[in-house]
């Protein structure tokens, strides 16, 4: 009686295709692996146990061509006349393969309010990978330093871009960038007979081994006004600017248009022939020590003298911040 027992060792090819959704990882099987495929018949013919081997299947993998590009700063806060403001992407390669990428950015996009405009030197690399953006990091020339990317490889890509000086407060403009597979795009299957790694063929992925991704420029127009007022007080309860007078200033900071002035300090000089009457700065009607401490508000005994008031963050919605402060105009 004869028993027959068959045994195959088999990689799926179907992985190396990388049917799946298109997600951030390579696709599968690294292209050019041997898939090696042989099979055993075991068989006994009275006592004796004999092994048969099959000749060995080989295939290598194709490598597909795929990548992602994704935005990492959607959204960037710009002035009007801006030069050099930064837009970051990372292009990723989710092929099997390794493969370089011709990097295109495209300012004209439909739907937004101004284009902006590529600054001489548009497009750098990561040279060091830090994710940010330093000296060292070399422009990017078509053909010259295409990113070769293994699979799952990323680069961090910098764009950067001139903002027009007529734009408007609320102000959208638009930069893309694209990164396509070098050895060739297309529609999903279409092959390069033999341009992959190790020699297979290359076959387009899902992403057509093309992708694009969309940041973009809002202008924040705030400006912050200040203005300023003044009365006099004599020591004859008159209101004559005379040695001994008091004058007590009033400041009011209001923001206006969108966006956000960060970290807004006040500061004022005390002006020449009078000296700072101590105790009297406050903000919005509340008292501020002349030390520096841990209030908004100090007096500096700097040269010239000054006052300085923290006002933080500021919005259109912040409302008015007014400073007061007074001086005696000195007897001698």
């Amino acid at each position: 009686m004869q028993s027959l027992r068959f045994m195959a060792v088999a990689g799926a090819i179907a992985l190396a295709l990388g049917t799946g959704a298109n997600d951030a990882h390579a696709r599968g099987v690294v292209a050019g692996t041997s898939i090696n495929n042989t099979a055993t018949v075991d068989y006994t013919v009275g006592s004796v146990t004999s092994t048969v081997s099959s000749n060995q299947s080989s295939v290598l993998v194709a490598e597909i061509l795929d990548v992602e590009v994704t935005v990492q700063t959607a959204t960037v806060a710009v002035t009007p006349g801006a030069t050099q403001k930064m837009l970051s992407y990372r292009v990723t390669n989710i092929g099997n393969g390794p493969e370089a990428f011709l990097l295109v950015i495209n300012d004209a996009i439909a739907g937004d309010q101004f284009d902006p405009v590529a600054s001489a030197t548009a497009i750098y690399l990561d040279s060091d990978a830090s994710g940010a953006f330093n000296s060292g990091d070399a422009p990017y020339v078509a053909g010259s330093n295409d990113p070769l990317l293994s699979p799952d490889g990323f680069t961090t890509v910098f764009v950067f871009n001139d903002i027009p000086a007529t734009v408007v407060d609320n102000n959208i403009g638009r930069s893309n960038l694209t990164a396509t597979a070098r050895t060739g795009s297309g529609a999903a299957g279409t092959v390069f007979a033999g341009q992959g790694e190790a020699g297979t063929d290359a076959v387009v992925g899902t992403s057509t081994a093309t992708s694009v991704d969309q940041g973009e420029y809002k202008v924040e127009g705030i400006a912050i006004t200040a203005n300023k007022t003044q009365t006099v007080v004599d020591q004859y309860s008159g209101a004559r600017p005379i040695p001994g007078a008091r004058i007590n200033y009033s400041i009011a900071v209001n923001a206006t248009g969108s966006g956000t002035a960060t970290a807004a300090v006040f500061s004022d000089n005390i002006p020449a022939g009078t000296t700072y009457l101590p105790g009297t700065l406050s903000l919005n009607g509340t008292a501020l020590s002349d030390g520096s401490d841990t209030d908004a508000g100090a007096f500096e005994a700097t040269s010239p003298p000054r006052v300085r008031v923290q006002l933080g963050d500021l919005l259109a919605t912040s409302g008015t911040k007014t400073i007061t402060f007074a001086v005696t105009i000195n007897n001698q």
